[in-house]
């Protein structure tokens, strides 16, 4: 029996930053199904069981025990399973200095970030008009955000927490990916420092087997 079952969806950045922690933890042992978003699976009675607010991703043990938000459940997953991606509890700076950076991701990247993706991609699918003057605004923060870390953190750093990879490095690639896909790759990796960290990222043999066996499965679904 696998160990647990994962929700989620393609093309849904919060599974992705499941799916590429488990990718680094090296562990296979567990079923994913994807649910049909534009279908309205994740709205069904079934699946609000799992998750109250009808969204992706969740995992579901046999044990009944389930949890959502991509975040907690990357971090329960490290700590579960012993994956390298967080410090040891005993070391409080070290998780200090994780629980810092996850903040600022969540604060002062992923809304923005997100915003541009959702009206210039996510949008398209449904039929509706991208509101610009939400995406100058949040090309703006963005760049404040890359600002910042490239002038700051990144000078003296090789990760986002510090100078070992964690899962908060990990949250930041699927939102940076579909930026790239979007044509806005250049707001964050033209500072060179926030550049020299993605190229880091991606040179990780798990990150770079998932994102081309998820390439190889859209250009197959295209078919």
């Amino acid at each position: 029996m696998p160990a647990f079952t994962l929700y989620g969806a393609r093309g849904s950045t919060n599974t992705d930053r499941v799916r590429l922690t488990l990718a680094e933890g090296g562990f296979t042992d567990y079923d994913m199904v994807f649910l049909n978003l534009p279908g309205g699976e994740q709205k069904s009675e079934e699946h609000v069981k799992r998750h109250p607010w009808g969204k992706v991703p969740v995992v579901v043990f046999p044990n009944g025990f389930t949890l959502y938000e991509s975040r907690a459940i990357c971090k329960y997953l490290c700590r579960k399973y012993g994956f390298q991606l967080l410090p040891p509890a005993a070391d409080i700076e070290a998780t200090a200095r994780v629980e810092q950076a996850e903040c600022t991701e969540l604060a002062y990247f992923a809304e923005p970030a997100g915003t541009i993706v959702f009206e210039t991609f996510a949008k398209k699918f449904i039929g509706l008009p991208t509101d610009e003057a939400l995406v100058s605004k949040a090309l703006r923060a963005v760049e404040s955000f890359c600002d910042v870390v490239g002038g700051t953190l990144l000078k003296d750093q090789n990760y986002m927490a510090g100078d070992s990879f964690t899962a908060v490095d990990i949250y930041y690639i699927p939102l940076i990916q579909r930026l790239i896909a979007c044509g806005y790759g250049d707001v964050v990796l033209s500072r060179k420092a926030v550049g020299d960290w993605w190229e880091r990222c991606m040179s990780r043999p798990a990150i770079q087997q998932t994102l081309e066996a998820d390439k190889k499965a859209l250009l197959g679904a295209k078919r």
